[in-house]
Formats: C-alpha cells, sequence, structure tokens
C-alpha cells in the first residue's frame, strides 16, 4: 500500500502554516521515517513548489520516504492526484481538501483527513482500536440497514484499520 499525503495540509492541521516552514516539514518527515519504519507503507509526502519551486519538479529519499516538490507554477494537489491516478486503488491519500479527495477517490484511492492522519502519527505506540471517526452522513429516504456504513466508508475505515495495524 502507498500513502500518499500533501504535507502543507497535515502541517496545517495541525500547528498552522505560520512559523519556520523548514523546520516543520522536516519534522513531518521525521515522523513519517518513524511511521514507515513501524508499518513498512511506501510513503510519499507532496509539497507546493508552484510560486518558488524548481522549473521541474523535485523528487528526493530520505529515510525511505519520498518527497517531492512540485515544479514552478504547478500546484502539489496536481502531483498528489496524478500519482494517486497510476496507483489507483492501492493507494491512501491524506489531504483535507475537497476537490482532491473526490478526485483521487474517482481512481479507486482511499482519503483520509489530514487531522484524522495527523492523529494516527501522534498515538502511534497506542493502541488504535479506540478511535473511532465521526459518522458519516446519511440520509433518510434510504433503504436497507440504517446502521451498516457505506460502501465507501467500510472501504475507507478497512484501509484506515491497515495504517493503523
Amino acid at each position: 500500500m502507498e500513502i500518499i499525503i500533501d504535507g502543507y495540509n497535515v502541517i496545517g492541521s495541525d500547528t498552522g502554516l505560520t512559523g519556520n516552514l523548514e523546520h516543520k516539514r522536516n519534522s513531518l518527515v521525521q515522523e513519517l521515517a518513524s511511521y514507515h519504519k513501524n508499518k513498512g507503507y511506501g510513503v510519499t509526502v507532496v509539497f507546493d513548489g508552484w510560486r518558488s519551486g524548481s522549473i521541474d519538479e523535485v523528487e528526493q529519499k530520505r529515510e525511505g520516504i519520498c518527497i517531492v516538490y512540485s515544479r514552478l507554477g504547478e500546484k502539489a494537489d496536481s502531483v498528489i492526484v496524478r500519482r494517486a491516478r497510476q496507483q489507483s486503488t492501492g493507494c491512501v491519500v491524506v489531504t483535507s481538501d475537497r476537490e482532491v479527495r473526490h478526485a483521487v477517490e474517482r481512481f479507486g484511492a482511499v482519503a483520509l483527513y489530514a487531522g484524522e492522519f495527523r492523529d494516527m502519527l501522534r498515538n502511534l505506540a497506542r493502541s488504535f482500536d479506540e478511535v473511532e471517526p465521526d459518522h458519516p452522513r446519511r440520509q433518510a429516504s434510504k433503504k436497507g440497514n440504517p446502521r451498516r456504513l457505506s460502501k465507501k466508508e467500510r472501504k475507507r475505515r478497512e484501509k484506515l484499520n491497515k495504517l493503523k495495524s
């Protein structure tokens, strides 16, 4: 399983995007490296380079983590969607951006909220069986078992549980 992470989205969900961004990026990469060592999943973190980046997309490997900076004029969202399309169903995308979430779900990828993933990183040593995500929205007019989660939500939780265990 490959995890593609919107780096600034995860950083912003925790401490905001003010202050020393280089320090925050390095801190996130260290957390992700620790996660990678414990879980063994492939991890790619994507940062925006569209304002002051290189002419070409820059990809680095550090401690088993793939770090990608989008090229000048291209947002990280485009890189994330492109990589999710290549990976499709074996991919988990971590972002809180609604448009990106919808785009990657069309390719069969599972989308997790940045804050949800951040909490998971924070509680890595703890058992994740106690964590229960928010209830999905239900429409009153649907038939069937009202307590059964939607197929999309069941798939999302299955991937989330794989990331946790």
